[in-house]
């Protein structure tokens, strides 16, 4: 039976605020279970708190296929759409996450495939297996410098650019695991591939990002420890300053 929209009736799901029941970490949130099987009874902010709650990850896994923010966020849209009609054949053996994560991607896939602009690969191609160092992803630095922030994010949008690059059989594996942080066993699970498909993959996809993350960094060696723009400028500022000051007194 289709889901129908909340009736608008308060219940115990709202005594809690937002921030909070959205944190599946939190020992007093309701678990992604639970919320399934509201939403799949019609309870329509049961289904909110759920798009909440995966957002970031379901918008990556489309990002990750489509490439382009506005065509991901329409594929999450309708996603979700399809979730919410289907939530009456979730089964809580699985994660729900990983659940949603298949539908978006099924979703972003077909949407490649109704652009026939490019040949859409699916998950399940076979690779050769390889095992991937564990390794973290970039960590941010909460007391770091405004300047220092400001290169991590062209850092940032370089990755990213990198990311766009890989080949779409890699891409996604490589989001999921290195930029999600999701266990192979979970990545394996969402996208209907073996575990050692998953390893070879990231392992894959972090030798052809690091090969095009060297030659940038090669390119831009020229410009370390630059001292343009507004750190020239203050320092010719505070010369000239001292310049136009007035002369020195006799000396004593």
């Amino acid at each position: 039976m289709r889901p129908r929209p909340s009736n608008g009736q308060h219940d115990d799901i709202t005594m809690h605020t937002l921030e909070r029941i959205q944190d599946a970490h939190d020992p007093a949130a309701p678990t992604d279970t639970e919320l399934a099987e509201r939403a799949a009874q019609g309870d329509a902010l049961a289904f909110q708190l759920i798009m909440r709650r995966h957002n970031r990850l379901l918008f990556r896994t489309a990002r990750s296929i489509l490439k382009n923010d506005d065509d991901a966020q329409d594929a999450l849209q309708d996603a979700y759409l399809r979730a919410w009609r289907a939530l009456g054949s979730f089964r809580a053996e699985s994660r729900l996450s990983t659940w949603l994560v298949r539908i978006v991607a099924n979703e972003a896939l077909g949407r490649l495939r109704r652009r026939g602009s490019a040949q859409v690969i699916p998950f399940d191609t076979a690779v050769e297996a390889g095992d991937t160092p564990e390794g973290t992803w970039m960590q941010a630095d909460p007391n770091e410098q405004p300047e220092r922030s400001a290169m991590r994010g062209e850092t940032r949008q370089l990755i990213e650019a990198g990311i766009d690059a890989l080949p779409e059989v890699f891409r996604t594996v490589f989001v999921l695991r290195a930029v999600e942080d999701l266990s192979i066993e979970e990545v394996a699970a969402a996208l209907g591939i073996p575990e050692a498909t998953v390893r070879s993959r990231f392992f894959r996809a972090r030798g052809l990002l690091r090969e095009a993350l060297s030659r940038e960094i090669d390119v831009a060696i020229g410009d370390a420890f630059s001292f343009a723009g507004a750190r020239c400028d203050r320092i010719v500022a505070r010369v000239m300053a001292v310049i136009a000051g007035p002369p020195p007194g006799p000396p004593a």
